[in-house]
């Protein structure tokens, strides 16, 4: 017969402890978007355009749409954040929550806007462009 694993209260509680600090990371990252949305969304488009992973028309129309994804961000529900990051989830093994939704806004959303001619780069390199932003502010 096959043993039966039942875990112990003591690896019960460590693994619930792990559990809710990785929740709890991820509402203070949320959370602390609204401090700094307006220094993070221009960080993130220049540095979108300096790394040339997009090409646009217009920069201020771009940094217009990353702050409007950042402030639905801020105000989204977790069902909401984790079907939107869904097709992304599986990029690193713990990525940065505001980082990889951005990254799928890029991908997904924002190569259809008006003033985008073209986005370049892989899934990844957009990843640790916008990631490298979002650490240095929140």
């Amino acid at each position: 017969m096959a043993k039966v694993f039942r875990p112990s209260t003591r690896e019960a509680s460590i693994l619930s402890k792990i559990e809710s600090s990785k929740e709890h990371a991820r509402r203070k990252a949320i959370k602390g978007i609204k401090d700094c949305i307006d220094p993070l969304s221009n960080a993130v488009a220049m540095k979108l355009l300096e790394n040339d992973l997009v090409e646009t028309h217009n920069k201020n129309g771009l940094e217009e749409q990353i702050w409007r994804c950042l402030d639905k961000l801020s105000h989204a529900e977790d069902f909401d954040i984790d079907y939107q990051v869904a097709p992304f989830r599986n990029l690193l093994k713990q990525p940065h929550v505001v980082s990889l939704y951005l990254t799928a806004f890029v991908v997904e959303e924002l190569i259809n806007h008006r003033d985008i001619i073209d986005i370049f780069g892989s899934d990844e390199d957009i990843y640790f462009c916008i990631n490298q932003q979002v650490v240095h502010y929140l």
